[in-house]
């Protein structure tokens, strides 16, 4: 039996003829117990997606995508599931996802939204919440600067960059007038849009959109309370829409959107999984 992994009749992702036979989609370490005889899986890892951001004034930008790796493996007893970043309503930096890890195959987490100027950028956040690149992506790819397509793209100074991990939106820094954030950039896994805190019509990005998902929306209104922006894509799921200032949940790998001003709360990142075939 073959396993429809993207709801899509025309394409069916059963690498080698094996099964999906396990799936662990819950943060931490756990565990792993594979048949005898099976001396080789095959593993699709995903990162954890970064946060957005929330600004004081103006908006925060969106967190980048977790990072999406799949290849051949040794036999593990344990697997690692990367958390999502945590939205918070501190005016700071979003945090970093964390990665994922099965054997000799691994992802890192997307790097939260930065602030107002600029987004996360995608996969390999090991450095901390500050940096708009991304320092390594574990499929071999070089790292890119900001604003540059790749398959884990840089932070985006405007809208999000695309990518198979695509970047966070920067949120917008004016405080007046009818403004209106970036979306997270388009990919496989994408990362969340921009926030708009201002006192006129505000309204926040969309997040980034991916082949089978769509991102969240951003929402709309007059005034500081509104302007959230929406979550990105995940792998297996859709980004969250913005809720009044508060940013939107990415989905499975996802970044999270941006917090408008006023200490709205950033939209967390999406937890990463593991796929496991044989």
């Amino acid at each position: 039996m073959s396993i429809d992994f993207y709801k899509n009749s025309s394409f069916v992702d059963s690498p080698y003829n094996l099964k999906l036979q396990q799936t662990f989609s819950t943060p931490g370490t756990f565990p792993v117990t594979i048949p005898a005889g099976i001396n080789r899986v095959w593993a699709v890892v995903i990162g954890g997606g970064g946060a957005g951001s929330t600004q004081t004034t103006g908006g925060g930008g969106g967190g980048g995508a977790g990072g999406y790796s799949a290849g051949w493996t040794y036999v593990s007893t344990s697997v690692t599931v990367g958390a999502g970043g945590t939205g918070s309503s501190t005016a700071a930096a979003g945090n970093n996802g964390n990665s994922s890890i099965y054997g000799m195959v691994m992802a890192g987490g997307g790097s939260g939204g930065q602030n107002s100027i600029s987004g996360g950028a995608a996969a390999g956040a090991t450095t901390t919440a500050g940096a708009t690149t991304s320092t390594v992506s574990y499929t071999g790819a070089p790292a890119t600067g900001g604003n540059a397509i790749s398959y884990a793209s840089g932070g985006g100074t405007g809208t999000g960059t695309a990518g198979v991990c695509s970047s966070g939106s920067a949120g917008v820094a004016t405080v007046t007038g009818t403004q209106t954030g970036g979306a997270g950039g388009r990919g496989l896994i994408c990362g969340g849009g921009g926030a708009a805190g201002t006192a006129g019509t505000g309204t926040g990005g969309a997040g980034g959109t991916g082949d089978f998902f769509a991102g969240g929306t951003g929402s709309s209104g007059t005034g500081f309370g509104f302007g959230g922006a929406g979550g990105g894509a995940g792998y297996l799921s859709a980004g969250a829409n913005a809720l009044a200032n508060n940013g939107g949940n990415g989905g499975l790998g996802g970044g999270g959107g941006g917090g408008a001003s006023t200490l709205g709360l950033a939209g967390s990142g999406g937890n990463g999984a593991v796929f496991l075939w044989y």
